[in-house]
């Protein structure tokens, strides 16, 4: 069994809490929305075994890491900063960064501004893609798409009032939504969001009843602002990343999806995939895992572990 230590690291004027296990040449995993450094468990212990070392720190706003008050100190250049601050809280002059769902947006960015740390990137669920010419959000209002999910965030308190009435339902109901016969659209139901999941009574074959206490105590103690905060300012990271429009990555890169996630479902994703040996000047290749939905790393963690073990063996 791989020792895995917990400990809290300042950085960027915050305190992340961090897991760590291994030694050799970092791997740094950021989370996804909403999760916790627990959702790495698998590649933690993989990576570690393999003569890594393994860093899956909760990210700003999420469980026992800080969740400052202020919705516009969680852009994306407060992310990138945090992880460029925990290389240096750690002593790590270069890291491999790897990440998902909203994590996979602070891996591509800190790869594409600081490639002098971050030494190559890894992307879950999210690829790559240049800044767009419009925010996003916009784009969907004028779509009239107004039960989308990431508008559905924008209204301090509404989701965190609906998410923290029943925290374990809200866990197992959006985590668990994978093993669902139809992938969810992103569109909540007229009664709010985990309506729009089947309600449940026992979590999914790979989420354990342990793993599920994990993310309730951590949820129940922070609820659910800090990570929602990270939706609100998908308008002003589109500003903040103007100097980077066209900017392509310029380290070695990989992409992993599961075939059934919600993410791939959309045509701009469709895009980017296609686009990333174009965008990503030394792209590794993309693996997209046949069966598997949004929860790739949790769901199919030995397919991943191997794809991103070849990936670092090949560095």
């Amino acid at each position: 069994m791989v020792e895995i230590t917990t400990r809290r690291v300042d950085t960027n004027g915050i305190a992340l809490s961090v897991q760590e296990a291994g030694d050799g040449p970092p791997v740094l995993l950021c989370h996804g929305w909403p999760e916790l450094g627990h959702s790495w468990r698998h590649q933690i212990e993989a990576l570690a075994a393999a003569g890594y070392r393994a860093i899956a720190p909760d990210m700003r706003g999420f469980g026992g890491s800080d969740a400052p008050d202020d919705i516009a100190d969680y852009t994306l250049l407060h992310l990138v900063g945090d992880m460029v601050g925990l290389l240096d809280g750690l002593e790590i002059d270069q890291s491999v960064i790897v990440g998902h769902d909203w994590g996979a947006p602070v891996a591509w960015q800190s790869s594409l501004m600081r490639p002098d740390r971050f030494r190559a990137v890894a992307g879950l669920s999210v690829p790559y893609s240049p800044r767009a010419p419009r925010p996003h959000l916009e784009v969907l209002r004028e779509a009239g798409m107004h039960r989308f999910y990431q508008l559905y965030f924008q209204e301090p308190g509404r989701a965190e009032a609906e998410l923290e009435a029943d925290v374990r339902q809200s866990v197992i109901r959006i985590i668990g939504n994978s093993d669902a016969e139809k992938v969810w659209d992103g569109m909540i139901a007229e009664t709010g969001l985990l309506d729009a999941f089947p309600a449940r009574d026992a979590p999914p074959a790979y989420l354990s009843e342990a793993d599920v206490k994990v993310y309730v105590d951590a949820y129940t103690a922070s609820g659910y602002r800090g990570g929602l905060n990270w939706y609100r300012n998908m308008e002003r990271n589109h500003a903040l990343l103007a100097p980077w429009a066209g900017a392509k990555v310029s380290v070695p890169s990989l992409f992993i999806a599961g075939e059934r996630d919600l993410v791939l479902a959309w045509e701009a994703s469709q895009r980017a995939v296609a686009a990333l040996p174009q965008n990503c000047l030394r792209h590794a290749g993309s693996h997209i895992i046949p069966g598997v939905g949004h929860w790739v790393q949790q769901e199919a963690p030995d397919a991943v572990n191997d794809a991103l073990l070849g990936f670092l063996r090949g560095l």
